[in-house]
């Protein structure tokens, strides 16, 4: 596992915690960059009444392939920079450096 990996993720309370930055308004939900100390997104929805966290919660639980309910916005839910937890990623490290 790459040395920049360790920044943005870490195993905690049973899942992983990871801090993102987040684009929203994009065409499409992606993730822009994984190097640093922040996961780069792009969300494709807009800032307004929630639609951007809530498409960031349904393209995060689609990724780590766990539902919608285990991704909780943990810090952040008004900010671009956010913290998130996923809960129910038994081998999560693992998880990470094989999705990116």
């Amino acid at each position: 596992m790459s040395e920049f990996a360790r920044r943005w993720f870490t195993e905690a309370n049973g899942g992983l915690s990871i801090t993102v930055m987040v684009v929203p308004g994009a065409r499409r939900s992606a993730i822009a960059d994984s190097a640093g100390d922040v996961l780069r997104l792009r969300i494709a929805a807009p800032p307004v009444d929630g639609a951007a966290n809530d498409e960031l919660r349904r393209f995060i639980a689609e990724h780590f392939g766990v539902r919608q309910r285990d991704v909780e916005i943990v810090r952040g839910a008004h900010s671009r920079s956010k913290v998130l937890h996923i809960s129910g990623i038994a081998t999560a490290l693992a998880v990470v450096a094989d999705s990116l």
